[in-house]
């Protein structure tokens, strides 16, 4: 694969060349031509053409490299469907810029911020959100710890804020060699549909965060002490949860660290 330039570590620019993990990363965004989609990190469009040979009624490519941007207006001057955008996803997500609806979402994500990206379609004000199913590639150790279940060394606060509100479907892990140029280690796909689950509503996503941010800073001791110190020793909060003091963080369940940030909301109103 012959390069415009040289590719930015900063922007974490692995491009995915392997036609047949394009063809099974598409199957399982189910396009057709009702289908608004949104790439995250194009690159040079190798899998912006596969998508657009499925005729979608709208892309909206994401690319932050404007010499990309350039390439990417060139290869695909002839299309009318296909919007690029010169931008960074989180930039556009904190700016509310989406409001289609039933989106599938493509990325590649740059390792460096992968888990930043997807904390930020988690965690929007309205739900159920404008997207219909994310599909994202990470490096493999991340999406790991995103699919973890409690009582492994993987779990922590990454799985326990993903469950919150998406099912999370792991579907092929994605080798090295794959990409140019070739990073370190390999990666995983991994799809996301959004719950549509009102038992553990929260005014705040940010009080989950602040939950297990407490709880998981002693990752090795029993929760105890900062259970007390996140409810002020408030002891009809702890009797409300009965929960397990000498427990340590990996074990308790996804579900249990939503009651604790429910009580915690309600403490903090």
């Amino acid at each position: 694969m012959k390069f415009l330039k040289k590719p930015k570590k900063s922007l974490g620019q692995n491009f995915l060349i392997d036609k047949n993990i394009i063809n099974k990363i598409l199957k399982v965004g189910n396009i057709n031509k009702n289908s608004t989609v949104i790439e995250i990190g194009p690159g040079y469009g190798n899998l912006t053409e596969h998508i657009i040979s499925m005729n979608p009624k709208k892309i909206i490519a994401i690319e932050k490299d404007k010499e990309l941007v350039s390439f990417l207006n060139e290869k695909f001057k002839n299309y009318k469907n296909i919007q690029i955008i010169n931008s960074d996803i989180l930039s556009l997500m904190r700016k509310k810029k989406f409001n289609s609806k039933n989106v599938v979402v493509f990325g590649n994500l740059p390792y460096n911020i992968s888990t930043k990206i997807l904390a930020s379609f988690i965690m929007l004000d309205k739900w159920p959100p404008w997207y219909e199913i994310l599909i994202f590639m990470f490096q493999k150790e991340v999406a790991d710890r995103i699919s973890a279940k409690s009582h492994t060394k993987e779990y922590g606060r990454l799985s326990i804020l993903s469950n919150w509100r998406l099912e999370i479907k792991k579907h092929f892990d994605i080798s090295k060699n794959c990409f140019v140029p070739k990073p370190k280690i390999n990666s995983t796909l991994l799809s996301f549909k959004p719950k549509i689950n009102k038992l553990f509503n929260l005014k705040n996503s940010k009080n989950l965060e602040m939950v297990t941010r407490v709880l998981f800073s002693n990752r090795r001791k029993m929760i105890n002490k900062n259970f007390k110190k996140l409810f002020l020793n408030n002891k009809s909060a702890i009797q409300n949860l009965n929960i397990n003091l000498s427990a340590r963080p990996e074990e308790l369940s996804c579900e249990t660290y939503y009651k604790i940030a429910m009580q915690y909301e309600k403490l903090s109103d």
